[in-house]
């Protein structure tokens, strides 16, 4: 019989019964957990920790890239920027220089602060700074 992890379960819970702006904000804060990570990771010359989190970086910002809503204008604007930040870890993951994940963490930290206003001031508000 496998151990329960209540852990584990709990995550689990959490994002099944997550509102899809909520998710969102889960992404954010998952794109910044592992580009600080591959930070520490490139400033420790730990270049396979640091190449695995880039890629997890990229995936959450391709996943954001790949769900853009085509019905609203902005959308041009919202894939130009992932654009750019995908081009920036692309650097980064060549150079290793953690200058070049800095500016991915800022953009991604701004991107972040803004949804959770965005989520303030709709209804999905309530749902903010719960964990």
């Amino acid at each position: 019989m496998a151990l329960r992890n209540p852990y584990a379960e709990y995550q689990n819970n959490k994002i099944m019964t997550a509102s899809p702006a909520e998710l969102t904000l889960m992404l954010y804060e998952g794109a910044i957990k592992f580009c600080n990570i591959a930070i520490v990771a490139c400033e420790n010359k730990e270049i396979e920790k640091a190449h695995i989190n880039i890629q997890k970086v990229d995936a959450i910002i391709e996943e954001f890239q790949a769900t853009l809503n085509h019905k609203y204008p902005v959308w041009k604007d919202f894939d130009e920027v992932y654009k750019y930040i995908r081009h920036r870890l692309l650097e980064a993951e060549v150079s290793k220089d953690p200058k070049d994940l800095e500016e991915v963490l800022g953009h991604l930290r701004t991107m972040r602060d803004t949804w959770v206003e965005v989520m303030k001031k709709t209804n999905n508000g309530a749902a903010v700074g719960k964990n």
